[in-house]
């Protein structure tokens, strides 16, 4: 058994909502055929389906990052815009995209999800001023051509887009338009200092990966103009071969989950700038876009070598306890960190590997998706502190390419909300076979506990059409007793709440 103790009173960080957040690109069945299908039954008038928003409304998605990723590095924005759409060929994914989907759309559909919208601009094939253009139609009132031509599109108030991202992955060789770490410490500060100057209430980040000599460069140069930086990760890595990892192997990512955020608090504290740059995670999941010979020098020729493929991505049985399991890791270390990670977005929200998979006819809920849901709908706001004098259990497991590996059994953060009383604590059981015992020990008088549960029939539980393993089940547990015994399920995902009577 493993005792936590909880102090309310010790507060160490309050979230932001943020940490929550989601992306979508124009990649695959995310946009089109995926989020919004004019002419599907399931949509509404205006060509987005209803079903998926009604999903993502549920788990009060607070900010929706887009156009991309990969895909915005050869993007032009003025081409999705207005009454004469130009189709483009993107050169990232190698795909016609009509650009039915554009700006006013993508607002559009943050509107009625009441999210915050996050652009990520061009910073590959796209210049400063392209990216400050963009600015103007977004958010200027009615001062020069490009807020008029909003206007003439039938948006006479401005979107208000408060977050902007400057350019995606461009470090790497992938990337269209990639730059080494001088060009794009020039090219972000010129960036960031003309959008500025059309809004100077946009908060800007821009692409970064934890290495010293990147972010040193960058942050010396455009430190004053930024007010996030972003970092990407994901652990699973099959982008030309479809070979996920197996729940043992995945327990094995979750040794050193808030690696990056680490590397990166310390090269901004490094600098001073801790209290003003905030990091965005803004690309993240466990398990990586399968997408084969695209981001290879020796490209696909033919459909079915490059495009064909990706249908993989969606084959739901792909989605078990390992991802729900990570993905609650990584959600408490973001939790943890909550003082300098303002944002994280999970990659992507819809089909490819999201938590949520679209058909025809209706949806699926991944096992990711109510992870989403317990810790937007019942963990707190508010982290506390909590500690054990008991040696934490542990677990050996093998990473995917066969090195051994010790990890924590379990990972648990201590919550309260800021507007009512009681705590909540998430409390994850890694372990594929095995139960877990915890005690709670703390002074929550007049209290009764209540756990909602994550865990399915087993470590490989998934969800698809016509089947439905994973969800989350409430277990009404009794009076809280301090030193209350309290069992997590193998493979579990759990908050136990304490509220009071």
């Amino acid at each position: 058994m493993y005792s936590i103790k909880i102090n309310e009173k010790r507060v160490t960080g309050k979230r932001n909502p943020m940490i929550y957040g989601h992306f979508i690109e124009h990649f695959h069945r995310q946009i089109y055929d995926g989020i919004y299908d004019p002419g599907n039954p399931l949509s509404d008038e205006e060509g987005f389906r209803t079903d998926i928003m009604e999903a993502m409304r549920k788990i009060k998605v607070p900010i929706l990052r887009w156009p991309g990723g990969c895909f915005v590095s050869s993007y032009h924005w003025k081409d999705a815009v207005g009454p004469e759409r130009k189709p483009l060929f993107d050169k990232a994914w190698r795909v016609e995209d009509p650009n039915t989907f554009g700006t006013d759309e993508y607002v559009k559909l943050c509107n009625k999800l009441g999210c915050e919208p996050y652009i990520c601009t061009n910073a590959g094939t796209g210049t400063p001023e392209e990216m400050s253009d963009w600015v103007e139609y977004c958010n200027l009132e009615d001062e020069g051509q490009f807020a008029k031509w909003r206007i003439a599109n039938g948006y006479e108030k401005p979107h208000k887009v408060k977050y902007w991202s400057i350019g995606n992955e461009n470090y790497g060789g992938w990337e269209i338009g990639a730059k080494c770490a001088d060009e794009w410490g020039r090219l972000v500060r010129e960036a960031a200092k003309m959008m500025k100057h059309v809004d100077p209430e946009t908060e800007l980040s821009a692409a970064a990966i934890p290495d010293v000599d990147w972010n040193m460069n960058l942050l010396k140069n455009c430190g004053p103009y930024l007010d996030w930086i972003s970092i990407h990760q994901y652990w699973d890595m099959m982008p030309e071969v479809n070979n996920p990892a197996t729940y043992e192997q995945c327990m094995a990512w979750t040794k050193n989950v808030s690696r990056a955020v680490d590397d990166v608090r310390g090269i901004l504290t490094a600098l001073h700038l801790e209290d003003k740059i905030k990091i965005a995670f803004d690309e993240w999941n466990l398990r990586s876009w399968h997408h084969p010979n695209v981001h290879s020098i020796k490209q696909g020729v033919g459909k079915d070598t490059y495009v064909t493929p990706r249908d993989k991505n969606d084959d739901n049985s792909t989605y078990t306890m390992a991802d729900a399991v990570f993905t609650a890791c990584f959600l408490n270390a973001m939790n943890r960190n909550c003082d300098i990670v303002g944002m994280a977005n999970f990659a992507p929200i819809l089909n490819t590997r999201g938590c949520i998979y679209s058909y025809d006819k209706g949806i699926v809920l991944r096992s990711t998706y109510h992870v989403f849901d317990l810790y937007v709908n019942y963990l707190g706001d508010t982290v506390i502190d909590m500690w054990s004098e008991d040696e934490m259990p542990t677990l050996n497991v093998n990473y995917k390419w066969g090195a051994p590996e010790t990890v924590d059994t379990l990972d648990l953060i201590a919550t309260k909300w800021s507007d009512k009383e009681g705590i909540a604590v998430a409390a994850v059981n890694k372990h594929m076979d095995e139960s877990q015992e915890i005690a709670i020990d703390g002074d929550f008088e007049n209290a009764k506990v209540v756990m909602y549960s994550i865990s399915g029939n087993d470590k490989d539980s998934y969800n698809d059409i016509d089947r439905n393993e994973v969800t989350i089940n409430e277990e009404i547990i009794g009076r809280f007793e301090s030193g209350m015994k309290i069992t997590l399920k193998p493979h579990s995902v759990n908050v136990i709440q304490i509220l009071p009577i």
